[in-house]
């Protein structure tokens, strides 16, 4: 079974430059999840031959959203998580399969100067607490944008970014709340010593000089790591700031 995850930063934007749909055609994915769609259902005029399709929306326009297509009908789907003070940003989608729960996720970002830091580790509880009662069910595989790099190793340059979003000591303090909660940096797992990066600032030519984040993932329940054949990072994929991340299983 093969998994991409893809933050398209806005959905309409990277239909119009051709690179959705070709990729698509080409890797046939089982299920194929989007990050920040930047749409509203009434806006949605695509077609996506042969997939059910999921979208959860943020109340404010061109903001945000998550969407999932997928081959085979979910036994269930559910937006969004328990908790409380959550603002409608369209931030979460569940779906239930037969062997696993798949979870579809667009971190919120702490903001220059860690303005939504407060927000961020509120969120990152109750997600994990959602992640953690899934997973005491059946195994999760849980995706997307989580807006943190872990490691030293997941960004180009570490030593200039101790206090920035992305790379703050309470992100990557709650990543590694996660794992020890039961969970698996699936790419980290395959490739310990790996260097690949899944986001590029627009600014100063990142992408062609690849100072980069790895920021984009596929965690899975610690018992579900061992059926994983393949964590991959499609870095060569242009069409948004982000690349798109795949799981083979």
């Amino acid at each position: 079974m093969k998994i991409i995850s893809w933050n398209v930063n806005g959905l309409r934007a990277v239909m119009s430059k051709g690179f959705l749909i070709p990729f698509i055609n080409e890797e046939n994915p089982d299920i194929m999840a989007f990050q920040e769609t930047k749409m509203q259902e009434e806006q949605f005029n695509f077609n996506f031959d042969g997939y059910f399709r999921y979208m959860n929306s943020a109340e404010r326009k061109g903001y945000s959203g998550t969407m999932v297509l997928t081959k085979e009908k979910p036994l269930s789907v559910e937006y969004d998580f328990e908790g409380e003070d959550h603002p409608k940003e369209g931030r979460v989608i569940t779906l239930e399969y037969e062997d696993f729960y798949f979870v579809c996720a667009y971190v919120p970002n702490s903001k220059d100067g860690l303005k939504r830091i407060d927000y961020r580790m509120h969120w990152e509880d109750d997600l994990r607490a959602h992640l953690v009662k899934l997973d005491q069910k059946k195994p999760v595989i849980y995706t997307g944008d989580l807006n943190v790099a872990h490691n030293e190793i997941d960004l180009k340059n570490p030593d200039e970014n101790h206090f920035s979003a992305g790379f703050s000591d309470e992100e990557r303090g709650k990543f590694t709340e996660l794992l020890a909660a039961g969970f698996k940096d699936s790419f980290r797992e395959l490739y310990p010593d790996g260097i690949k990066y899944t986001w590029w600032s627009y600014r100063t030519r990142a992408r062609e000089r690849n100072v980069g984040w790895r920021i984009d993932y596929f965690v899975v329940s610690d018992r579900f790591i061992e059926k994983v054949k393949d964590s991959l990072i499609y870095d060569q994929i242009l069409g948004s700031d982000h690349c798109p991340v795949g799981l083979i299983f």
